[in-house]
């Protein structure tokens, strides 16, 4: 379904552990959500954000103790995703390479189904 590689999520992981310290005990995140919303330049645009709680309906996938948590909308949508972390010259950033995309935009945050 998503696939997020080993260094998307050993980033992810990092993330959350830094946005956790100023979290109440009870309010930690639970996981990575990852959806689609319309808008952008091509019709779709990507989220990703963590989460504290999951509903009933959200798929949930876990990889290397990471939880990712798709909701039914999305899933179409993200089927064969891989999310990747680069660091370059250029920048530093999750990547998605959605084989669903029929075209793109430039920043790579936004595709058309």
């Amino acid at each position: 379904m998503v696939t997020l590689t080993e260094k998307a999520t050993e980033k992810a992981h990092e993330l959350m552990r830094e946005e956790n310290k100023d979290r109440a005990p009870d309010k930690q995140y639970q996981g990575l959500r990852v959806y689609v919303r319309g808008g952008g330049c091509s019709g779709y645009q990507y989220g990703m954000k963590f989460e504290d709680t999951v509903a009933d309906d959200d798929t949930v996938i876990e990889k290397d103790g990471l939880m990712i948590i798709l909701d039914p909308q999305s899933i179409p949508l993200l089927n064969g995703v891989v999310i990747d972390y680069l660091d370059s010259l250029q920048g530093s950033g999750f990547a998605i390479k959605n084989p669903n995309a029929k075209t793109t935009c430039g920043c790579g945050s936004s595709f058309s189904a």
